[in-house]
């Protein structure tokens, strides 16, 4: 039973995420939410007081399989190289792969729309955000700093710098693909920024090439 009712959630959040992409917060109705997975009201209300507490959780899962992808992709880039600035490049590679999936393309950012919409949230949902946000930056910044100790750049940087400019320009790109209807915005942007990081480290590309 427990197992049932978990994927019915499941089944009701992977439905809201869809719509709340589409649509925005404000535009997704819990109507809509039962109409697009065929359940009842009481289904939904078993599982969420409100439509706001809908909302809360869905950003609570919807961040939950974000950091575990990112983890994931950090892991793995880890255990496969020894250097720092390997390990930053196949983790940015993976992300780029992962943005460009043809069977599952992004629709845009789930932390945009909750800050533009965020009047409609309460402070800790928009605490969670921000919180969320913060810890994606700071695996960044973890990696960017094992860089900076072993190769200095050639030009004045900082691990958070670093770490802030790669979060802006992703979220940016997702906005800017969604506005623009063109797919692998994101990616590319992404490709830009390891072909800066060659450029600003030139020591670790000469070690690479040796």
């Amino acid at each position: 039973m427990r197992a049932k009712a978990e994927a019915t959630r499941e089944r009701l959040l992977a439905a809201a995420k869809n719509l709340v992409m589409s649509k925005g917060f404000a535009g997704t109705s819990v109507d809509d939410v039962l109409k697009a997975t065929d359940l009842t009201k009481g289904a939904f209300f078993h599982h969420f007081k409100s439509k706001a507490d809908m909302a809360e959780q869905l950003m609570h899962w919807y961040a939950e399989g974000d950091m575990k992808m990112f983890r994931t992709f950090m892991a793995e880039a880890e255990a496969a190289h020894d250097d720092p600035m390997d390990q930053l490049m196949q983790f940015l590679t993976d992300f780029e792969n992962y943005l460009t999936d043809p069977t599952n393309p992004p629709k845009g950012c789930m932390y945009a729309l909750y800050t533009y919409e965020d009047d409609h949230f309460e402070n800790d949902v928009k605490g969670f955000v921000a919180d969320t946000l913060q810890t994606w930056t700071a695996m960044y910044i973890r990696k960017f700093q094992e860089v900076i100790d072993l190769y200095p750049p050639a030009r004045p940087a900082t691990a958070k710098r670093l770490a802030e400019m790669i979060v802006a320009m992703i979220e940016g790109g997702l906005i800017l693909e969604r506005a623009y209807k063109n797919p692998g915005m994101t990616a590319r942007q992404s490709e830009q920024f390891r072909e800066y990081l060659e450029l600003l480290f030139p020591t670790a590309a000469e070690r690479k090439a040796a």
